[in-house]
């Protein structure tokens, strides 16, 4: 007499696995958002920033807000794509997150209170795309059976 064994459809760690990607996904497209006005705001209006002198990164705030847009942007179509589920939206999305740390890092003393904001959202997106360790909707089928 054999016995059968069928694994239910939706394990818990596939669940925490899916709900990650979606945390992961909606606040890389919130990083990108947020990223693409303050590139706006730093284009077209300087004196929206506090200008520090003596500061070892300085740069022209142009030059920064450039930054920003073109950050805000990769991370909004990297962030469709974690919606997906894609394993390069994953590697990409930890790549993004981390320019957009040192990003904000580096353009601190123009805007602190925000680069500190977006900092911790970015390392939450990465902390959310490295826990997940496989494709969180992988059918129960094409699973190994545990036998």
């Amino acid at each position: 007499m054999t016995t059968t064994h069928t694994r239910p459809a939706h394990t818990a760690k596939q669940e925490w696995a899916g709900g990650l990607t979606a945390f992961a996904a909606v606040m890389l497209f919130l990083v990108g958002v947020l990223g693409i006005f303050r590139g706006i705001m730093a284009i077209a209006e300087d004196d929206i920033f506090v200008t520090t002198r003596q500061y070892v990164f300085e740069f022209d705030l142009t030059g920064w807000g450039w930054v920003h847009l073109a950050l805000g942007a990769v991370a909004v179509i990297v962030s469709i794509g974690l919606f997906g589920t894609a394993t390069w939206a994953r590697v990409i999305g930890v790549a993004i997150a981390g320019l957009v740390v040192i990003a904000n890092f580096l353009s601190l003393p123009y805007y602190p209170v925000w680069s500190v904001v977006m900092i911790a959202l970015s390392a939450f997106v990465i902390w959310a795309l490295c826990v997940v360790q496989r494709d969180p909707y992988r059918s129960a089928e094409s699973m190994p059976d545990d036998r």
